[in-house]
């Protein structure tokens, strides 16, 4: 029994071992898709927009001070057969709108799309309309898909004169799959088999990883970055391989992206956002009473006499925050600003505190990120 308690703990530790072996990988960096990364040239999507009437309304639609909005109904209703004196129509159970979409990339004739449709007029509420039939046209003024059909809006308003309760933003809807694709995009692959990728985030080291992993994948100098944003591919032979699947075999890599140092803050909201590598040099800073000094220093690790190894500089990394007027903190040069903003936040320094900071240190030269302000 004892032996067999052995053997059991002995394999579950072997299995954990293997685990750790095959996820630590993962763990090392964070890697994705080359299809997140980067997209194909000519394969991209198409905005299109409409205007249209949205009729059914309980008597939130537009005014009659909304001169477009009558005209519309005018002239749908004459196109209709019917003859109507313009001075009798009431439009407060109709809304003229905007209607926009987005025709994705080798959209057939016959399929449908989400659009997307907003008030243009005074309406105080799209809740419970219908969209009559809207043509969608394209930058080219050709009409590329038809919109029709009830909105979900996911809002409410109701009141009177005194009094007035509203949820979430009623005049705009959404209408999905509302749209019919009437009208194919052209596009065709390249018969050359020459494919060209443009990074969504352009960057050098970024486009060499994606280089070098589609040419280690396919055991074959395939790839050839061709500047900091645009990557080309040759695919092999139609006889090798056909091209849809080669591409489908370049999306699934994987691949470890890199970005600029940025920090991006936003003084309207008080919001900070840090990347992780965030660095600063050695300044001296003082907001109001916290005080704060950032200085170089560094501690050498030498192995025992007589022992393997070698001597190397270890930084010391210690953060230490004062409210106290006359209290300095010292830290080393090259700790992440990630620990400052931890070290202000815990003794209650606001957001706007922080970016204020931050700009400073810009400003002196110290801050090695670039500094996005919204």
């Amino acid at each position: 029994m004892a032996r067999a308690r052995v053997f059991t703990e002995l394999l579950v530790c072997l299995k954990l071992g293997l685990l750790g072996l095959l996820l630590w990988p993962v763990c090392a960096g964070a890697t994705s898709r080359i299809k997140d990364l980067a997209d194909i040239e000519g394969v991209r999507s198409n905005q299109l927009v409409g205007y249209g009437l949205v009729v059914g309304l309980n008597g939130t639609g537009d005014s009659d001070k909304t001169e477009f909005t009558v005209q519309s109904l005018v002239n749908m209703m004459e196109r209709l057969g019917m003859q109507i004196n313009r001075n009798d129509v009431k439009v407060d159970n109709v809304a003229a709108v905007m209607v926009t979409a987005e025709l994705p990339p080798f959209a057939k004739a016959g399929s449908v799309i989400d659009v997307l449709v907003s008030s243009l007029g005074d309406a105080d509420s799209l809740v419970g309309g219908t969209l009559l039939m809207t043509p969608l046209k394209g930058p080219d003024g050709q009409v590329y898909a038809v919109a029709q059909g009830a909105l979900a809006v996911g809002a409410l308003s109701f009141g009177g004169k005194a009094a007035k309760v509203q949820k979430n933003h009623p005049t705009v809807g959404r209408i999905p799959g509302g749209g019919l694709v009437e009208r194919e995009v052209p596009f065709q692959l390249p018969v050359d088999r020459m494919l060209t990728y443009r990074l969504r985030e352009a960057d050098f080291t970024t486009v060499t990883r994606l280089s070098e992993a589609i040419n280690d994948y396919f055991g074959a100098p395939l790839a050839t970055p061709l500047d900091s944003g645009s990557l080309r591919v040759q695919a092999p032979p139609e006889q090798q391989q056909p091209l849809i699947e080669f591409i489908a075999r370049i999306e699934h890599l994987e691949v470890q992206p890199d970005s600029k140092a940025r920090i991006v803050v936003s003084e309207r909201s008080g919001t900070v956002v840090m990347g992780e590598n965030v660095r600063l040099a050695t300044v001296a800073v003082s907001h109001g009473n916290l005080n704060l000094i950032i200085s170089e220093s560094a501690q050498v690790s030498q192995p025992n006499l007589l022992a393997e190894g070698e001597t190397v500089t270890v930084p010391q990394t210690q953060v230490q925050v004062s409210e106290e007027s006359g209290n300095l903190v010292v830290l080393p040069m090259g700790v992440s600003i990630g620990d400052v903003a931890r070290a202000l936040n815990a003794i209650g320094a606001t957001p706007r505190d922080l970016i204020a900071i931050f700009q400073a240190i810009k400003a002196a030269g110290a801050l090695h990120a670039e500094l996005v302000i919204l």
